[in-house]
């Protein structure tokens, strides 16, 4: 969510980790543990390397805006920039708390193009925040892509045109729900990702 949407296909190098990579997720307040571990197994169904649970953190109430009752994603990536263990190639926060960026209304995540900390909100990827039946097979859907979105922009890929890539910007959950796990073949050149490719 930190580059312009209006932007096309990848105007960087790829960066592709040597080795593959190390993700820590980083529970911010409570988070479900099966939806942590959901996610971490997803994430190494995927890419080359490891994905870790690490400690939680509690959110900053500082973060916290009391008329809108979100939390400031910003604020959030500077939290995670100061906790990166050593041998991890990037983090990223899990929070259930709902998530704004200025001037935008919410976000489902957000992350820094080229760096080292991001954060995924599950609160509006769980259907039971429309009203809907829980269920857990279509949230782990849904954070898998935007966890795998905010991954792409830390390994420096900025938003895609195609709706089925990963990197597509989401400006809803249909898109969120339309898209796939995987980059297309020009964004995944930024992804250690597993070969052959998973369905």
């Amino acid at each position: 969510m930190t580059v312009d949407s209006k932007r096309r296909c990848q105007k960087r190098q790829p960066a592709r980790p040597r080795g593959g990579l190390t993700l820590v997720l980083v529970p911010l307040g409570e988070v479900e543990p099966r939806a942590l571990a959901a996610l971490a197994a997803g994430l190494r169904r995927y890419l080359q390397g490891e994905a870790l649970v690490g400690p939680t953190l509690p959110l900053p109430r500082s973060a916290y805006h009391a008329r809108r009752q979100q939390y400031l994603a910003s604020d959030l990536l500077s939290l995670l920039r100061g906790v990166i263990p050593g041998g991890a190639s990037v983090v990223l926060g899990v929070t259930e708390a709902d998530l704004y960026a200025p001037r935008l209304n919410f976000v489902f995540g957000q992350a820094e193009l080229g760096g080292k900390a991001g954060v995924v909100s599950l609160a509006r990827l769980r259907p039971t925040w429309y009203g809907e039946p829980p269920d857990p097979a279509r949230l782990d859907e849904r954070a898998l892509k935007e966890a795998m979105h905010e991954l792409g922009h830390l390994l420096g890929a900025e938003h895609c045109p195609h709706p089925e890539c990963v990197m597509y910007f989401s400006h809803g959950l249909a898109d969120t729900d339309r898209k796939g796990y995987r980059p297309c073949p020009r964004c995944q050149a930024y992804y250690p990702l597993r070969e052959p490719a998973p369905p």
